[in-house]
């Protein structure tokens, strides 16, 4: 499927310029507008809405930093690429931290630019779907706390009204939860029913250690969403099919915390945040973000994190078309117990996992 967008292209060499253009155009269904100035540019971003954005490096002898920084508070969604040429890679190292989608260097490999724009188009929508989304999860906070005052008015005035009011409450709860939990598997066809099953496992395993029934709920519903915070990781990061470098490796390891810095501002989920701050602790210490260890790590969280690996393994990727195979999956989880995973929680697991 073609993917439509409109180009930003501030190069102040017009061979270079034209070059660019002609190899965009040549890709087909993009529109690419050229400026030549900096100012020119910036004034264009700021009368148009851009998909994507290609920035000659030292354009009209910029400070680049400075530049990249505007253009960001101007977009906040921008997805940009600098274009260098040979022997300037470690002038745009610097760049790096920035933000920057991408880097090309002349002569231009037309396959890997025409990768670069329909993977940073498809990042740009997905930018601006997550911005709605954190603005309309923000108002449904605002709402949820309009609607605990006026629960608490009424149930003041009269408590024969508390039934009705706390089933509207709830209502409104559980369609906060499936929404959350939509938004992360809807991101990836391989991980399509992941939070699902992830809860199913996990549920299977406490209700073998008979936790009660509230901490089982509670499990469930951070199951459904542990990897919320995978919404802040690069669309490039996620479904890369070869090795992740360290840099990406950081990005991934940040997403607990993204999850929980999201969920944090829902009161009414005060006991999820930390199980989903601390699914990927492992049990001897070398898990992320905080490198907790053995009982410092809660009993869901240890859960969850069982039932996520294993659910992972008998599960296609980006960078595994082929599940394990569920005896595969299952030594693996065993070889890991005591190390990455809670001894206790493999044994439950193993007591049930015929049954799943």
């Amino acid at each position: 499927m073609e993917v439509y967008g409109k180009i930003l292209l501030i190069c102040d060499d017009n061979y270079y310029s034209a070059y660019i253009k002609e190899q965009l155009l040549g890709l087909g269904a993009y529109s690419v507008f050229a400026e030549s100035t900096v100012q020119a540019g910036i004034s264009s971003l700021r009368r148009s809405n851009y998909e994507m954005i290609f920035l000659k490096y030292g354009v009209e002898q910029t400070d680049m930093v400075s530049l990249i920084n505007e253009l960001k508070i101007i977009d906040p969604d921008s997805v940009v690429v600098v274009l260098y040429e040979p022997g300037e890679e470690e002038k745009v190292r610097e760049l790096s931290e920035l933000g920057i989608y991408d880097f090309l260097s002349r002569p231009v490999n037309t396959e890997k630019l025409k990768s670069v724009v329909e993977k940073g188009i498809k990042l740009h929508v997905l930018l601006i779907a997550n911005r709605k989304f954190s603005q309309g999860l923000k108002e449904s906070n605002q709402a949820l706390e309009k609607q605990n005052m006026l629960l608490a008015r009424r149930i003041e005035e009269a408590t024969t009204n508390l039934s009705r009011l706390y089933e509207d409450l709830r209502s409104t709860y559980m369609r906060t939860i499936k929404v959350l939990a939509q938004a992360i598997d809807a991101r990836d066809h391989y991980t399509h029913s992941h939070s699902e099953n992830v809860s199913r496992y996990a549920v299977a395993i406490a209700n073998y250690l008979k936790l009660p029934a509230k901490e089982i709920e509670l499990l469930r519903q951070a199951c459904e969403l542990h990897d919320l915070g995978k919404i802040g990781v690069e669309d490039s990061i996620l479904l890369k099919t070869s090795a992740l470098t360290e840099l990406e490796w950081e990005q991934i390891r940040k997403h607990p915390t993204i999850g929980a810095q999201i969920l944090e501002p829902l009161t009414f989920l005060n006991g999820v945040v930390d199980l989903v701050r601390q699914h990927h602790e492992h049990y001897d210490g070398t898990g992320y973000p905080e490198g907790r260890k053995g009982e410092d790590i809660l009993l869901g969280a240890r859960i969850i994190h069982v039932a996520d690996a294993y659910e992972a393994m008998r599960s296609a990727r980006s960078y595994r078309k082929v599940p394990l195979a569920k005896e595969e999956a299952i030594l693996e989880i065993k070889r890991n117990s005591g190390t990455q995973f809670d001894p206790k929680i493999v044994d439950a697991f193993l007591r049930v996992v015929d049954n799943l």
